[in-house]
């Protein structure tokens, strides 16, 4: 697995890195040490973040201590990042993931996003071609329908798309979300 090569001009709110340090709370020396060595340090809420430093960050986590801590750093994202709480239904919060990860990012170029399409019933299908790793695409959008899920739903099912995954050189991955 390779780490995409993001545009230079793009940083990251240091908001959304707390949610990298919330989920590794039990071995914060460790995550302190990590983005410290891709030269994030110290980690400051109000601060900015190159891009490529917290995508180094990620994959040597990803690499180094394995994909559920990258999934629970997406599961943390929505209690840091700049998301708002709609509240009239699940496919709201979803469509409200791309808002929330555009608004922590600044600067010029694509860094990609999320897209959510309705595709009937309790199902949905969401598209994400952000830089960052499939599992914490997965975690944001599992913390975010289990946030949203209607109170008649007993749970939230998301399955990976085979056919299409950045890991494996593919443009964007594909989540089919069911409540």
């Amino acid at each position: 697995m390779t780490t995409p090569v993001p545009p230079a001009q793009i940083e990251v709110s240091g908001q959304a890195l707390m949610a990298l340090l919330s989920a590794m709370r039990l071995v914060q020396d460790k995550a302190v040490k990590l983005l410290a060595g891709h030269g994030i340090a110290p980690v400051d809420r109000d601060a900015w973040y190159p891009l490529g430093a917290v995508l180094a960050s990620m994959h040597t986590i990803l690499v180094q201590i394995g994909p559920n801590t990258m999934k629970a750093v997406g599961r943390h994202l929505p209690d840091h990042a700049p998301f708002s709480s709609p509240t009239d239904s699940l496919e709201a919060a979803l469509r409200a993931i791309d808002a929330a990860y555009k608004a922590s990012h600044r600067g010029t170029g694509d860094i990609g996003g999320y897209t959510y399409t309705s595709q009937g019933g309790r199902t949905g299908r969401m598209v994400c071609d952000t830089p960052y790793p499939c599992q914490m695409d997965e975690g944001v959008i599992e913390a975010v329908a289990e946030r949203f899920r209607p109170k008649d739903s007993f749970f939230v099912h998301l399955t990976h798309e085979p056919q299409q995954c950045r890991a494996r050189g593919g443009t964007h991955c594909a989540y089919t979300v069911r409540w």
